[in-house]
C-alpha cells in the first residue's frame, strides 16, 4: 500500500489547479509509513443506482478532466503500467506455470472463470487475441484517473470532484469515460446511446472503445479469479460485477462475434 500512496503523492502534486480534485496539503514518508493530507471536500457519493442528473454531471466532469489533463502534466515514464489486461494471462496460465503449484493455481483460475462467466471461458482465446491487438488504441497523451467509478466521485451540488488518484496512467482521452460507462448497466442503463452522444466517444472508431473494454474487463476478471481466500469478498464481488458489465457491453457491441 505504501507504493500506492507514494504514487498518489507524486500524481497529486502534478495535477493542475483546474482539475476538480482535492488539493494535497501535506505528505509524510519516513520510508516505512506514508501519510497524505488532503483538503476536505464537502459532498457525498453519487446515488446508486445512478440518477440521470448526477450521471450527466459526472459525464461532463470527465470531459473537463480530459481538457485539463491533455497533454499529461506528468511524465509517463514516472507512472507504472496501467491496470489493464488479463485475458492473455488467463489463456496462457497453465502452459506458462513454472511449478506444479503454479499450474494448479492457474487451472483453478480458469475453473473460476468458467463459473463466473461461462461465455468468457468459451471465448477466452478470442478475448486474448483481441487484447493483444488493443495496445495501439489505448495510447494517447491524456493523464487518466484509471479507476473512475462512483466510489471515487464526490458530488457537491452541481460540482463534481474526483478523488483517489494512485492508478493514473497516460493514454487515450476516452479511457476514463469508457471505464465509467462500463458500469452504468448495473443501474439499468444502456451505455451505448450515452457513448454515441458523448463528445469523447462520439464518432470514435469502434475498435478504440472495444480496446478499453477488453483490457478493462480482463483486468477485473483475471484479478477476481486469482483472489485468495483472505481477500475481502466484497471487493471480489465488485470486480466481478464490473468486469461482467464491461464484458456484456463489449459482446453486445461486437454482435457476440468478438473477432468479426
Amino acid at each position: 500500500m505504501a507504493g500506492f500512496h507514494r504514487r498518489e503523492i507524486a500524481i497529486s502534486r502534478t495535477l493542475p489547479r483546474t482539475v476538480p480534485a482535492p488539493r494535497l496539503l501535506d505528505a509524510y514518508d519516513d520510508g516505512d509509513w506514508v501519510a497524505l493530507v488532503f483538503e476536505d471536500i464537502p459532498g457525498r457519493l453519487p446515488a446508486q443506482p445512478w440518477q440521470p442528473d448526477e450521471l450527466e454531471h459526472a459525464l461532463a466532469a470527465v470531459t473537463d478532466l480530459t481538457q485539463a489533463l491533455t497533454p499529461s502534466p506528468m511524465d509517463e515514464r514516472l507512472l507504472g503500467r496501467p491496470r489493464l489486461g488479463g485475458w492473455t494471462t488467463l489463456a496462457n496460465a497453465t502452459a506458462t506455470a513454472a511449478t506444479s503449484a503454479a499450474s494448479e493455481r492457474a487451472a483453478a483460475g480458469r475453473e473460476e472463470l468458467a463459473v463466473i462467466s461461462p461465455w468468457a471461458a468459451r471465448h477466452l482465446d478470442e478475448l486474448a487475441a483481441l487484447e493483444e491487438r488493443a495496445a495501439p488504441a489505448l495510447t494517447g497523451r491524456t493523464l487518466l484517473h484509471g479507476d473512475l467509478y462512483p466510489f471515487n466521485i464526490m458530488l457537491y451540488g452541481r460540482r463534481v470532484f474526483v478523488v483517489d488518484w494512485p492508478h493514473a496512467w497516460v493514454g487515450a482521452a476516452h479511457g476514463d469515460l469508457v471505464t465509467l460507462l462500463s458500469g452504468v448497466s448495473l443501474s439499468g442503463l444502456d451505455p451505448q446511446p450515452i457513448a454515441e452522444r458523448h463528445p469523447l466517444t462520439r464518432g470514435l472508431d469502434a475498435a478504440q472503445i472495444d480496446a478499453v473494454l477488453v483490457a478493462h474487463s480482463g483486468f477485473l476478471l483475471r484479478t477476481a479469479t486469482s483472489a485468495g481466500p483472505k481477500t475481502d469478498h466484497r471487493l471480489v464481488d465488485m470486480m466481478v460485477a464490473l468486469g461482467l458489465a464491461s464484458l456484456r457491453w463489449l459482446s453486445t457491441r461486437r454482435g457476440r462475434s468478438l473477432l468479426g
